[in-house]
């Protein structure tokens, strides 16, 4: 039978799962499946297996019951092995390449960075009192002038402008945040952010970073929203 792999951890491990079952529309118990030094977090499954939210939920308890006693490589949802001998042998194949993974994590959890234009009117009114083409030409749109480049012009400008300013405004946020954590990654940001960042943060840096994210929550101005998530497992840094 298949088996649905969520997390791969030390041998020593206490894995505390009692209660929990595994995902799929035939929940199984989770077990471990041990190679050497390693183990893997598994559950049988006879079907594929679908992002379905009670699934996605409880692949995430499992990560979180697991974080809370130890390190762990966290599988993305859907990682699907043919039996226990697969698992074995790719414990065994990677093993050095896991237990040092497993060590660079020690004592950490990802947190999750997002940084949004929410409301881009203050942004807006901003440009136009900085800069003075973009002033200028606003100007002569709303006095009528019949120019049809004007439009084009000023939207361009302003364009330019917005990016230029959230770039700006995304690296100064990594630089202030970065001194928290101990490795990074940059996203791709997606939909109305325009900074996607995770943060591998050791334990004895959380209250800093909390305090940090608070006081740039405060700095950054109106129309902005800055979101943070975590303590996670690590997934970005496995």
């Amino acid at each position: 039978m298949a088996l649905y792999v969520y997390s791969i951890a030390a041998k020593g491990h206490p894995q505390r799962l009692d209660g929990l079952n595994g995902v799929g529309t035939r929940p199984a118990p989770l077990r471990s499946v041990t190679a050497g030094a390693l183990s893997a977090v598994v559950s049988d499954i006879s079907e594929e297996i679908r992002p379905k939210r009670r699934d996605l939920l409880l692949h995430q308890e499992v990560q979180e019951r697991l974080m809370a006693d130890g390190p762990i490589l966290p599988l993305q949802f859907g990682y699907i092995a043919s039996d226990d001998d697969a698992i074995q042998d790719v414990l065994e194949t990677n093993a050095d390449k896991y237990l040092d993974a497993l060590q660079r994590l020690e004592d950490c959890a990802e947190y999750h960075v997002r940084v949004s234009q929410e409301d881009e009117e203050p942004l807006l009114q901003q440009i136009l009192q900085d800069s003075p083409q973009a002033a200028d030409l606003n100007e002569r749109i709303r006095a009528g002038d019949p120019d049809p480049q004007l439009p084009l012009a000023l939207g361009e400008l302003v364009a330019r402008e917005v990016e230029a300013r959230q770039e700006s405004l995304a690296a100064g946020l990594v630089q202030a945040l970065l001194p928290f954590a101990r490795e990074h990654v940059a996203h791709p940001p997606t939909g109305n952010d325009f900074l996607n960042l995770s943060l591998l943060v050791p334990e004895k840096q959380k209250e800093d970073l909390l305090t940090a994210q608070a006081n740039l929550g405060r700095e950054i101005g109106g129309g902005v929203g800055l979101r943070f998530a975590g303590p996670l497992p690590p997934y970005s840094f496995v």
